[in-house]
């Protein structure tokens, strides 16, 4: 387990917390009220700074709940969270409904934050790449069914 600063820069602010033993997300809420039309985005406040450490990243993930329920979803998921950012934590969201406004009320669980280990890399500029079983088979080129 990681320790994970945080600084809570609004008194409304929920520390994050994992709903369950062993779940991978850890709840982010929202803090003000929340009206989403159809196809609007809105960005969505915790009142929360946190201080991931270097070598990992935080992942804002959508919650299948509000996503499913609702049609509302994290407009860029997953959110990327850089171990050097200190901002607050917004989270950006879409109504995917087509005819239903959405009303979260502040204090809702409104997206998962994910810690992973992160890997930065060196790219090397080369001539030609190895070859692989795949290629250059891109979107699609395993097909659509099991068999």
């Amino acid at each position: 387990m990681i320790n994970v600063p945080f600084v809570m820069l609004d008194d409304r602010a929920v520390v994050p917390k994992y709903a369950h033993p062993g779940d991978a997300g850890a709840d982010l809420v929202c803090i003000e009220d929340l009206t989403i039309a159809p196809g609007e985005r809105v960005v969505a406040r915790t009142g929360l700074a946190i201080a991931i450490p270097q070598g990992f990243v935080g992942l804002v993930h959508p919650r299948s709940g509000l996503a499913m329920k609702l049609g509302v979803t994290v407009v860029n998921a997953p959110g990327t969270i850089d171990a050097g950012y200190r901002g607050e934590i917004q989270v950006g969201l879409v109504n995917l409904d087509t005819t239903n406004t959405v009303a979260l009320p502040a204090g809702t669980r409104i997206a998962q934050l994910l810690l992973q280990s992160c890997e930065t890399a060196s790219f090397e500029r080369v001539e030609s790449l190895d070859n692989t079983v795949r290629g250059e088979s891109g979107f699609g080129s395993s097909g659509l069914t099991s068999g």
